[in-house]
């Protein structure tokens, strides 16, 4: 498992993000060219942090290229002023192993909370999630929660702009490399067909410094997010790449001898865990009955098409 923290100018909150950290297998912080001694207090607190340079500006970038040098099968997305709790991080991972694609953080979902919204906002999500369930048939509460989990595998799924894209002019963003971002990545885990899910969780303040109250320029860049992106599924509608079948047909053979092995049965297991294990794990039907799928039936099935979202091996930093 990839913990993923991109972070901007956080030397005060990244180290308390860190150290509530559970047990991972792998942590990348992305540093937004911090002036600060954000990378250097993050090596302090944890010598085997990956730390990585974003490419652009944005939080979607740095995503973007958190996503590049993960190398876990799950990754989860945290953000790195102390407003999540690093602490539930296995509900989220516990929703991914009971059958979902995705894991979409909610704070407004019951036994969830936001502890650092204004009413002023609270209409405001109300009012664009409603507006994003009746355009995407989907059923999310929370459209901006940047704490979220997935199998590394379908991130090329989403789409998001890689760390490098040919002919973007120089100090130029990419769609999605903004902070629309986080609600792009939203209806986009739905939208694309990933079997998403919905995970309480409790936002908080910010451990140290402000954070900037601009309730209009937000609600007016979620609204556009939302109008974009229903234009391009309609242009063009989404849809997962044809993939080979995990077990391809044999051959039929003129005398079938009765030492052969039966052919393996349709509802057989297949794709990513197949993929993974060599013995095959219990039917999809293991899903915990009290997570509700907001979006995507979901399909299990390799991602063998080329993908940019590489990891790049060796050294601990990598200024991509």
């Amino acid at each position: 498992m990839t913990v993923v923290i991109p972070a901007l100018n956080e030397e005060d909150n990244l180290p308390l993000v860190l150290e509530n950290l559970p047990p991972v297998d792998e942590v990348v912080v992305v540093d937004g060219r911090s002036d600060d001694d954000t990378v250097a207090v993050a090596r302090e607190v944890r010598p085997d942090v990956v730390v990585v340079r974003q490419t652009r500006s944005g939080k979607g970038n740095a995503l973007a290229c958190g996503f590049a040098a993960a190398t876990g099968d799950i990754v989860v997305t945290v953000n790195a002023d102390g407003s999540a709790d690093p602490q539930e991080i296995p509900r989220f991972v516990d929703a991914l192993l009971s059958g979902a694609e995705a894991a979409h953080g909610s704070r407004f979902r019951y036994g969830g909370d936001h502890r650092d919204a204004l009413p002023a906002e609270r209409l405001g999500h109300a009012v664009l999630s409603r507006l994003v369930n009746l355009l995407f048939r989907t059923r999310f509460t929370d459209l901006s929660c940047g704490y979220n989990a997935y199998w590394r595998e379908l991130l090329p799924v989403l789409g998001l702009p890689g760390p490098e894209v040919p002919g973007l002019r120089r100090g130029r963003l990419a769609w999605g490399d903004g902070p629309e971002s986080e609600t792009l990545i939203t209806i986009r885990m739905a939208t694309r067909g990933l079997r998403v899910v919905e995970v309480a969780t409790i936002g908080y303040p910010r451990i140290h410094g402000d954070r900037p109250r601009r309730l209009l320029p937000a609600a007016l860049r979620v609204l556009r997010t939302v109008v974009t992106e229903y234009a391009r599924r309609w242009r063009r509608p989404p849809s997962r790449p044809a993939l080979p079948p995990a077990f391809p047909p044999a051959a039929p053979s003129a005398s079938p001898s009765p030492s052969s092995s039966p052919p393996p049965s349709p509802s057989a297991e297949s794709g990513r865990h197949a993929a993974r294990h060599s013995v095959a794990p219990p039917p999809r039907t293991r899903r915990r009955p009290d997570l509700r799928v907001i979006r995507g039936e979901g399909r299990d099935e390799r991602w063998d098409g080329p993908s940019q979202y590489r990891a790049v091996p060796g050294e601990n930093y990598r200024p991509y």
